[in-house]
């Protein structure tokens, strides 16, 4: 059993003037919401053997912010996961050591939705997750294989979706959906 968890970064600002999209930083929402999803995935006992992630700073901050609440994760960075298509999310998978049952990837979208769509039978939490894959959310895909090799399309149940505006309602939608 192969256990894939994609978290979205927090909401980051269009109002800091930086000159790259990679070093937009985290809202004061942002980093909010990094805290609860962090909170939350403690208190359900969440756990990964590798965890991957952008370099981008936004990404870099929500794990900051998340591991306030959760603890400490270990994280990889990877350049290839800033802005990663699905083809290169599953390259990353499909190279993970198969001692590793718990892998967490933290990206952008569309990325992570379009991986989650692709990935995941249909149930009610892919129904959620076509919607709209909101910033910080939490998607858990659980697959009956025994190497990441193996995962392909339309395979892996969607065990979790967890948004910040379910966890707390004064995170839900805004304009500002980045």
């Amino acid at each position: 059993m192969k256990t894939l968890t994609l978290l979205r970064h927090a909401k980051s600002t269009w109002n800091d003037p930086v000159a790259r999209d990679f070093d937009r930083p985290l809202n004061p929402r942002g980093r909010r919401a990094a805290r609860t999803v962090g909170a939350e995935m403690r208190a359900r006992g969440l756990g990964f053997d590798r965890v991957v992630a952008s370099p981008a700073k936004r990404v870099m901050e929500t794990l900051g912010e998340l591991e306030q609440t959760f603890g400490r994760l270990g994280t990889i960075y990877d350049e290839r996961l800033y802005l990663a298509g699905t083809a290169a999310l599953l390259d990353i998978i499909h190279e993970t050591d198969d001692n590793v049952d718990r892998l967490l990837l933290v990206g952008h979208n569309p990325g992570l939705e379009d991986l989650v769509l692709l990935l995941a039978r249909d149930n009610a939490l892919r129904v959620e997750a076509a919607i709209k894959y909101p910033t910080a959310t939490l998607a858990e895909i659980a697959f009956a294989v025994d190497r990441w090799a193996a995962i392909e399309g339309d395979m892996g149940d969607l065990d979790r979706f967890i948004r910040p505006r379910d966890l707390d309602p004064e995170l839900g939608p805004d304009e500002d959906s980045y």
